[in-house]
């Protein structure tokens, strides 16, 4: 499996007992084939939806747990957040507005595929939000709407850093010639 972003911890370790506590709380959700279909889409700045999700999830849970709240909720929403196939930069994938139906149909799709409690289900609707009036009704719904931002961003300038080193290389190369 894979490390979130800023991590150092690998998440299959069996010898974290952080890792394998947040592995007891998604093993079931990251090991599907639904999980795995996300691996083939690109998120934010060369990270598929797959890392981001996870991304999401390990920080969700360890926010979650050092606040004393429903951790195990919150890391199974986060790695839900994303869980739509279809990329809506392509003229021919789904329409409208975006930051509302991709919540709704990810939220439809896991509920679908795993059933999901009161606070799952509000997270995964919810986690664009201020981008949707709808304002969360759980903190563990706030929690993975913040960790959605912050991986995010984070992917996004990491992208940038990893797109500045190719060029670096590429103009070493080049001068080498």
């Amino acid at each position: 499996m894979k490390k979130a972003i800023l991590s150092a911890v690998e998440l299959e370790n069996e010898n974290n007992s952080i890792a394998c506590e947040y592995m007891d709380c998604v093993k079931d959700i990251y090991h599907s084939n639904s999980m795995k279909k996300l691996d083939k889409f690109e998120q934010h700045n060369h990270t598929s939806r797959l890392q981001h999700s996870v991304n999401v999830s390990y920080y969700s849970f360890l926010w979650s747990k050092k606040l004393g709240l429903d951790y195990r909720s919150a890391a199974r929403a986060g790695l839900m957040h994303d869980m739509y196939y279809y990329d809506w930069r392509k003229p021919n994938s789904l329409r409208g507005y975006h930051p509302l139906w991709h919540a709704l149909i990810a939220c439809d799709n896991a509920r679908k595929e795993f059933g999901l409690n009161d606070i799952e289900a509000d997270a995964i609707k919810k986690h664009m939000w201020p981008c949707i009036i709808n304002f969360p009704k759980y903190k563990e719904s706030y929690i993975v709407s913040f960790a959605d931002k912050f991986c995010a961003a984070v992917e996004f300038f990491d992208g940038i850093e990893t797109i500045r080193k190719v060029s670096r290389l590429k103009a070493a190369y080049a001068q080498r010639r």
